[in-house]
């Protein structure tokens, strides 16, 4: 539990320490929720600024757990992760630990922008609800913590990681429905959104953010909380049950993945060399 601390710790430690990182990445959801708040009122969302916020919080959580869970590469690279296996330390707890200090530095991220939000009308009836959209941060955050671990430890080489670092997260963000809601999609591109792990994170996110849990499914599906794609409706309930597999396995590939891996051939020389050695 020590070692999973220290870890988690030291990275928390470098993410805070970067301010001009930090404010940046307060900023820029708030503009986002500028610039998207003309394109959702044409879908007829009775509460346009809080249905976005609510999704632009999601997506931060995401986008910041991906980026701090495939910093993985940096350490890699730097040669961090040999020295820390020169400890006698196990392979699962220097996972957890990464796990752990993304998950927490991307929920932290989507709570200050909650916070913001409240000055900006975002508020709950239930005293319950700030504690449960926390939980489910935290829970999005080990999803894809473990989702960008897993990625991290799978490509061999820097730069063929950084482009397909790229071409995962994009279609994954602008598919999810944060952006441009699903039904202005093409059909195709809908159908796409159904095999999109965000899709059902963002539905299940802004239905309890927005505290229509109760609502019927037509109301959930005209009120952009559920999509109904041809004959196939997804709830918020069913949204949570797939992002909860989903997460379920990915956190055990991610750690059969980094238990696996053979740091001792790693070229700490160049980042434009492969990383590891064939």
């Amino acid at each position: 539990m020590r070692i999973i601390t220290a870890l988690w710790l030291r990275n928390v430690k470098l993410f805070f320490r970067n301010r001009v990182q930090l404010i940046l990445l307060m900023i820029m959801p708030f503009f986002y929720l500028y610039l998207l708040s003309t394109i959702f009122v044409s879908v007829y969302i009775s509460n346009p600024i809080h249905y976005i916020l609510a999704g632009i919080v999601i997506i931060v959580v995401f986008q910041t757990s991906m980026n701090i869970a495939t910093s993985t590469i940096e350490d890699i690279v730097s040669g961090y992760m040999k020295e820390v296996l020169v400890s006698p330390v196990k392979r699962i707890q220097i996972a957890l630990g990464q796990i752990f200090a993304s998950t927490t530095i991307a929920t932290l991220q989507g709570v200050l922008i909650l916070i913001i939000g409240y000055f900006i009308g975002m508020t709950y009836r239930s005293p319950l609800t700030p504690i449960a959209i926390f939980v489910f941060m935290f829970f999005v955050g080990l999803v894809f913590s473990a989702f960008g671990l897993f990625l991290a430890t799978s490509i061999k080489n820097h730069q063929t990681f950084q482009v397909f670092s790229v071409a995962v997260t994009t279609p994954i963000t602008f598919l999810c429905g944060v952006y441009i809601p699903i039904s202005l999609l093409p059909d195709a591109l809908q159908f796409a959104a159904l095999f999109n792990p965000m899709t059902y994170a963002a539905s299940f996110f802004r239905t309890l953010s927005l505290e229509k849990m109760s609502l019927s499914t037509d109301e959930l599906v005209s009120e952009q909380l559920a999509y109904q794609i041809n004959n196939i409706v997804i709830t918020p309930q069913l949204s949570l049950f797939i992002i909860s597999l989903f997460g379920l396995l990915f956190l055990l590939l991610a750690t059969v993945a980094f238990s696996k891996v053979d740091f001792l051939k790693i070229d700490r020389s160049s980042t434009k060399k492969d990383i590891f050695q064939q």
